[in-house]
């Protein structure tokens, strides 16, 4: 007797990007009126100008999906054909039931294996990761891949730490198989040491005796409190100071390309300084185009580096076909780099509302 197994493609590559902003801009200004700061102050720390944030009826679940429909479509490939989908975010409103399934359903996919990553503001890489190797392992032959965030409402508008830098946004990725591989093996790690850098303020119960002692409280008598991110920013810009360049080398170790072969570079969009300075470090020419989506954005976390290449892409930065370095870091503390090739710019953009 043998046990069946299945065998895939080798190759694979990102065949179309789709993205979505909120109408709703927000400025530097906007942000002080609660947020005892000022605009200088903020462009000059971390290279954001404005972001945006979810109104009217936007939600995680709508920009997910609208950017989704636009990678389905950007990337030519029938909607039957996705196999599986993978939804990187830590701003969804539920741990049970995860967006994934949700997802899957309003865009038309139901009954398709869909999940969640949380992996930090890595989460993207993560999922392309997967999403890579679950075509070359034969589990599916496309896979979409969508980063989401609502970062506005998972932050408190007066601290200094993480009022200025979060923003919201969606983007997503068709992957699957073509001619000349275009997703590199996924360099990732992760620093469970220095987790705390980055948490938040309320925690699910840990010990389940503590939750039966709740469940013979009157709930309107226990404190609601709203959860939102905190974050020991010096505390994270030392671990990347370390990590990143260690992280990005290994990236081109393993993708088997030189510095001199990389084309664009997509950091994601967490301080402008600090990607500079990967930048620099790296050695890359100064012409080499970089995501610079964090100045109108800001940092939106897992859907951060779609939303950067998407930017680029539409505005004519960078060109389907070039070969791009990308990496994400940040809660965890994760991170995830790889190589890529760059889908073709896309048909339906978010930059056109």
């Amino acid at each position: 007797m043998a046990i069946a197994a299945r065998s895939g493609h080798r190759c694979v590559a990102m065949l179309g990007i789709g993205a979505y902003r909120p109408t709703r801009l927000v400025s530097n200004d906007e942000v002080c009126e609660v947020l005892d700061s000022s605009d200088e102050w903020i462009f000059e720390r971390s290279g954001i100008r404005n972001r945006r944030w979810i109104s009217g009826d936007e939600t995680a679940r709508s920009m997910a999906a609208e950017a989704a429909g636009r990678a389905i479509r950007n990337s030519g490939v029938p909607k039957d054909k996705i196999g599986a989908l993978i939804l990187a975010t830590n701003s969804w409103k539920t741990k049970i039931p995860h967006g994934g399934p949700i997802i899957a359903f309003d865009i038309g996919l139901n009954g398709i294996p869909a999940y969640d990553v949380a992996a930090g503001c890595g989460g993207f890489g993560y999922g392309l990761g997967i999403a890579a190797d679950t075509v070359r392992a034969g589990s599916a032959e496309y896979v979409l891949v969508v980063g989401v965030e609502t970062m506005s409402v998972v932050m408190e508008p007066t601290d200094r730490n993480t009022a200025f830098i979060f923003g919201d946004g969606a983007g997503a990725v068709v992957v699957g198989p073509s001619e000349e591989n275009g997703i590199s093996p996924t360099v990732w790690g992760s620093d469970g040491e220095n987790a705390e850098a980055i948490g938040q303020n309320y925690d699910i119960p840990e010990y389940m005796d503590r939750a039966q002692e709740w469940q013979h409280k009157d709930p309107e008598s226990e404190p609601v409190g709203r959860m939102v991110v905190t974050m020991q920013g010096s505390r994270v810009f030392r671990w990347a100071a370390i990590t990143l360049p260690k992280a990005l080398t290994t990236v081109l170790e393993t993708s088997g390309v030189s510095i001199d072969d990389i084309e664009v570079f997509v950091p994601h969009q967490a301080n402008a300084r600090i990607n500079e300075l990967m930048k620099k470090n790296l050695g890359l020419a100064d012409d080499v185009p970089m995501a610079n989506d964090i100045e109108n954005t800001g940092n939106t976390s897992a859907a951060s580096i779609p939303l950067a290449m998407e930017e680029m892409l539409a505005s004519g930065k960078a060109k389907g076909g070039q070969t791009a370095l990308l990496l994400g870091f940040g809660a965890g503390l994760s991170y995830a780099g790889a190589v890529v090739t760059l889908p073709p710019a896309p048909k339906e953009s978010s930059l056109e509302g």
